[in-house]
């Protein structure tokens, strides 16, 4: 497989420790997730319209792959002051608490331990940057009662074993940049793919994501062009999902069995004056729905026209000579992404001196 990171290697989403300083974490009688409209003081978190349909999944510990059924069960948006008196790392301050509260039920016929299956649940921004899921503990042994406003339940562990047909309620704490509004929580486990809800209208805010189709402007620096910037102009044209049988003919990794090939076309139009190597698919991104990156897949027979179903739709008539001034070529790129799982942002990464990367809605 050739995304970039599994389920438990998503770019920012691994778990994180936060340390508990002055008064510490404190007992409640509550329920995992029951007080998350009763924060310690300070203002309520505020809950978020959410999708809660209920579905099948695995949750793999270890070797053993265990069947579940979950859901996200309520998301609420908190405020940096809940955080007062907790150790941020460097990289979460300024970042906003979410609340994640999950529901799961243990439908196999073993007693699950050392649950985590929470851990592979995260929340998702419109162009597919993942939440920090973090845990807290208390490094105070004497302290009776906590300093934070941090919601009942939302500051400790959930339970250590489910039996059989047993259900469990945990909340996450899930830390996401300021000023964004999250479009998706995802859960992905390696054995099974990726389970999408939506937030609101699944759409989140969007900043700073161009719409879908949207040509934009960038330069280009290859080693033709004597250090350079050509400018450029980038129009993405589709986003289409394929199937793994279209890859068949190539010796891909065992990991990439539970995923699905997406095909990424861009026209690009030199608006320069020096010729340009028709390399431009290399700097072309994708991150998806469920918070995963996967860069373009390498094939080695992509140079040749061909027609038809599968991966002949994303080979097209790349030229053996240069993208000449005033002319365009289009380029389609594969990705990898878990089964389940789907785009939502096609990157493209100019070259040339302080270029920044054009971001767009998938579609």
């Amino acid at each position: 497989m050739r995304t970039q990171g599994t389920a438990a290697e998503v770019a920012g989403a691994a778990m994180l420790a936060l340390v508990l300083t002055a008064c510490g974490a404190g007992g409640s009688s509550s329920a995992p997730g029951s007080g998350a409209d009763s924060p310690k003081g300070g203002s309520k978190p505020v809950a978020l319209q959410i999708d809660s349909t209920v579905r099948k999944a695995t949750w793999t510990s270890g070797n053993a792959t265990h069947r579940l059924t979950l859901a996200p069960e309520r998301l609420a948006r908190g405020t940096a002051a809940d955080l007062e008196g907790v150790q941020l790392d460097g990289d979460l301050r300024g970042m906003i608490p979410y609340y994640l509260t999950v529901r799961y039920t243990n439908t196999g016929p073993q007693t699950l331990t050392r649950l985590g299956p929470q851990d592979d649940f995260t929340v998702t921004l419109a162009d597919g940057t993942p939440g920090k899921a973090v845990s807290l503990w208390n490094t105070n042994t004497l302290a009776t009662r906590s300093s934070s406003r941090i919601p009942e339940g939302c500051d400790k562990a959930g339970p250590a074993s489910a039996a059989p047909h047993a259900t469990v309620t945990v909340c996450q704490l899930v830390m996401l940049p300021g000023g964004h509004e999250p479009a998706t929580v995802a859960y992905s486990d390696d054995s099974g793919g990726t389970l999408l809800w939506n937030v609101g209208d699944g759409k989140g805010d969007g900043d700073g994501l161009l719409p879908a189709g949207t040509t934009a402007e960038t330069t280009w620096d290859d080693d033709t062009t004597d250090g350079i910037a050509v400018p450029i102009r980038a129009t993405p044209r589709s986003v289409r999902a394929g199937s793994l049988t279209d890859l068949r003919g190539y010796d891909l990794h065992d990991t990439s069995k539970n995923t699905v090939p997406w095909y990424v076309t861009i026209t690009y139009r030199n608006a320069g004056e020096q010729t340009l190597l028709p390399v431009m698919g290399d700097k072309v991104g994708v991150r998806s729905a469920g918070g995963h990156e996967a860069r373009p897949l390498a094939l080695l027979d992509l140079s040749f026209s061909g027609a038809g179903d599968g991966i002949d739709r994303c080979r097209g008539k790349i030229p053996n000579t240069r993208l000449k001034p005033d002319s365009t070529l289009t380029l389609c790129t594969i990705h990898l992404l878990p089964k389940g799982d789907r785009p939502a942002m096609v990157s493209f990464e100019g070259e040339g001196k302080s270029v920044k990367p054009v971001l767009w809605r998938a579609g």
